[in-house]
């Protein structure tokens, strides 16, 4: 079981083990006046063995769910061929992060490039620490990529001959903006730690 506030996965062996238990716990929050929200509760097959439980039925790819921001696959390893939960960061979150960035940068044209370099680090350490989790690299990436290129058209913007290239930008400015890295690594890494001797 992972629980964040008010939201729970729960992971069971065997489908009639989850069906018992929800209908347990919707018992239990009746006694209290409290309901499920039938919107993001569901039951999904999910793990080692649900793709090719699936495929024998003659139904799709296992399905996937959200939680914390994140996509949540079954997929394989590419190096071992065993079992992974991929992990995504959800495409209408980063879509509206841009969104929200983009509106901000055309009001900070005309600050000191120091005070939006400030923000703009902030914003993206923020995001990039929030989805650093294992195997979502390439989407922080694209996100730091995509956040660079907004400023630099707004940096052009200032001016009718500005001389701000790619690679100018890159030099000066893009440097400090933080990147990509594993903030929450998987806990046989987080947990591995040995005492001195």
């Amino acid at each position: 079981m992972v629980r964040y506030a008010d939201d729970a996965v729960l992971g069971f062996q065997h489908r009639h083990e989850a069906e018992r238990i929800l209908e347990q716990l919707r018992e239990r929050l009746g006694k209290f006046g409290l309901e499920l929200n039938w919107e993001k509760t569901r039951l999904i097959e999910f793990g080692r063995y649900a793709a090719e439980r699936r495929k024998k039925r003659g139904q799709g790819k296992p399905e996937t769910f959200n939680f914390w921001g994140i996509t949540h696959i079954g997929g394989t390893s590419h190096q071992a061929g065993y079992f992974v939960v991929l992990r995504k960061t959800i495409g209408q979150r980063r879509a509206a992060k841009l969104k929200e960035i983009k509106a901000q940068l055309p009001r900070r044209r005309h600050e000191s490039t120091a005070n939006t370099l400030k923000r703009i680090q902030s914003v993206v350490r923020g995001y990039l620490r929030y989805h650093a989790v294992p195997g979502n690299e390439p989407r922080r990436r694209v996100f730091r990529k995509d956040v660079l290129r907004l400023w630099l058209r707004q940096l052009r913007r200032r001016s009718p001959r500005s001389r701000w290239t790619w690679e100018r930008f890159g030099e000066w400015l893009a440097v400090p903006i933080p990147f990509a890295c594993v903030a929450h690594p998987y806990p046989h890494v987080r947990f591995a730690a040995k005492p001195p001797r």
